[in-house]
């Protein structure tokens, strides 16, 4: 498949041990559109043979992330006319690109600079480590939109943050988390001057890169299989949910009132 979204450099850093991926569809917005998603997802199988590679850099564009899911994406805008198991198998690819970064042998870093929301934000938690920018921030809409926040982020989120920030940041879905509450809740590990966000990535996976490979991928290893131990029974319904929340009125509602630029009225059916 022809990749339209995500280029791919490797062989950078010390004995080129370091590859990163960039994401930008050139609008500043990077939006995930499913075209977008399955370009992500199958990205990290350019890396499932490679033992050169120790560290994999994911960025965005210079002023974007992404903007989470594309509403206006044909191919996405389809759902209303699915029926339920088709729209349980759409539904799924969001969570298979998410998984697909986590489960990779490399250590991986995110690169954030301005906006990350929604699925941008389930990506990133889903990789090992997040650098970004004074000026990003980070929101998790779907609850606004009559949905449940879903890509199995859950689990990922409570892990960095806890059960209240994540409960915060879920459910209070208009609210924008910038880079210094971000560091303080633990969604990031470092903030930086805006447009040095890549070079303090790259920085930081150098000092990876000269570590021994193989017990970094094993060390890797120990740590997701014991803080993801439990993910699945917290997010195994995750596609189910959701495609249940997109059948309410709420959602309809939600989704109208975002297109329409207005602030939504729920009834809770």
């Amino acid at each position: 498949m022809e990749r339209r979204f995500v280029k791919v450099e490797k062989g950078l850093g010390p004995q080129g041990r370091i590859a990163v991926v960039r994401f930008d569809r050139g609008d500043n917005i990077n939006a995930l559109s499913n075209q977008a998603m399955r370009e992500l997802r199958d990205v990290t199988r350019d890396f499932e043979d490679d033992l050169d590679t120790s560290v994999v850099i994911l960025s965005g564009s210079a002023r974007a992330f992404s903007a989470g899911f594309d509403l206006k994406d044909p191919e996405g805008r389809q759902r209303d006319t699915l029926s339920v198991g088709e729209r349980i198998h759409r539904q799924r690819l969001g969570p298979k690109m998410c998984k697909a970064w986590q489960d990779m042998d490399q250590v991986t870093i995110a690169a954030v600079e301005g906006h990350c929301i929604g699925g941008g934000a389930a990506l990133v938690v889903a990789l090992d480590f997040r650098f970004c920018g004074k000026s990003a921030h980070f929101r998790i809409p779907e609850v606004e939109l009559g949905m449940n926040m879903s890509w199995g982020s859950i689990p990922r989120l409570l892990a960095l943050m806890g059960p209240a920030r994540t409960k915060q940041a879920v459910i209070l879905a208009s609210d924008r988390i910038g880079s210094a509450d971000a560091l303080d809740w633990g969604l990031v590990e470092k903030v930086v001057d805006d447009g040095e966000v890549l070079a303090a990535s790259m920085e930081f996976a150098e000092r990876i890169a000269l570590q021994p490979p193989i017990p970094v991928r094993m060390s890797k290893a120990s740590v997701n299989r014991l803080a993801h131990a439990l993910d699945d029974l917290a997010a195994h319904m995750d596609a189910d949910q959701n495609v249940l929340t997109g059948l309410t009125e709420d959602y309809k509602e939600g989704t109208s009132a975002f297109r329409e630029k207005r602030k939504p009225v729920f009834k809770g059916r």
